[in-house]
């Protein structure tokens, strides 16, 4: 099998490529993006620029390029349009015309924000903010293509994502955190996320939904996961409980409460409690 990983050099793509350097059943991973060591250079704002025959021999692209920031979606919309819509959707289609399966990172953005309600894979997208707003355009673009699947992320925990490295610098640096309360999320780790694109490659026919809901068991807050960090590393974080105005919660839900109907009847990823997630996280950055 030979993939492509669009936006390699980014947070999940770099996690994917090294996941599938390890699997021998995939012969070629083909890295694509703007960093210097790409195997072909891909600007999303300049898709038509791309050279699309190197897709010819690929059999899936994993598609992880974005602007993912909320507020950068909102604050630069037109730039943020051209990249995750405009130019993510030309790619696509060229990807698709050559007979490449496409798996699209979305979010669980594109759901709406009505309080008490629980997202699954059947649920209406009705997106509220900019950046949810573009995934669910890509989403709706290609739902009914049988080449297409959309791989939609709950909050990624992992040692690199942003508000796990921030809260390990201010253990590093003796600086006391602010968290920002309420912000709950279906956490998942970046092994869950590669898990469910290696299960999503290899059972592409067998799976019908065109998307899949990448979501843990529990609803999880930023709060929670500093104690987790705490748990696993003997109290070193140091934080305090910051109630953001409304502002903050313009680009992003407070609560964003998904779940999946197929993760555990396909056993795509570990059905597990969030305390093992992240220990399994964090148990790496013991000495």
């Amino acid at each position: 099998m030979k993939i492509a990983i669009a936006g390699y050099s980014g947070y999940i793509g770099r996690y994917l490529q090294n996941f599938f350097q390890r699997d021998a059943e995939i012969e070629l991973i083909l890295r694509l993006g703007r960093s210097p060591d790409s195997d072909q250079h891909l600007d999303l704002l300049e898709a038509e620029k791309f050279n699309y025959e190197v897709l010819d021999e690929i059999d899936y692209v994993i598609l992880t390029s974005a602007i993912s920031s909320p507020d950068k979606c909102a604050a630069e919309f037109d730039l943020s349009w051209s990249v995750n819509v405009v130019g993510t959707e030309y790619f696509i289609r060229q990807a698709i015309k050559r007979g490449c399966r496409v798996l699209f990172c979305s979010s669980d953005a594109v759901f709406g924000d009505v309080p008490g309600t629980i997202y699954d894979e059947l649920s209406e997208t009705a997106a509220m903010t900019p950046y949810g707003r573009m995934k669910k355009t890509v989403e709706d673009t290609f739902k009914k293509e049988m080449r297409f699947k959309a791989l939609r992320l709950s909050y990624v925990v992992s040692a690199e994502d942003k508000y796990v490295s921030y809260c390990l610098s201010c253990i590093k640096t003796g600086e006391t955190a602010v968290i920002f309360h309420p912000f709950y999320r279906n956490c998942v780790t970046i092994n869950d996320v590669a898990s469910a694109v290696s299960w999503l490659i290899n059972n592409w026919e067998k799976y019908k939904p065109f998307a899949l809901n990448a979501a843990g068991k529990e609803l999880v807050s930023r709060v929670r996961i500093a104690d987790e960090i705490n748990r696993c590393l003997n109290g070193s974080l140091h934080y305090t409980i910051s109630y953001p105005d409304e502002v903050f919660f313009q680009n992003r839900p407070r609560i964003t409460q998904m779940r999946s109907l197929y993760l555990k009847e396909f056993n795509i990823f570990p059905d597990n409690t969030f305390t093992e997630k992240i220990q399994k996280v964090l148990e790496e950055l013991k000495p």
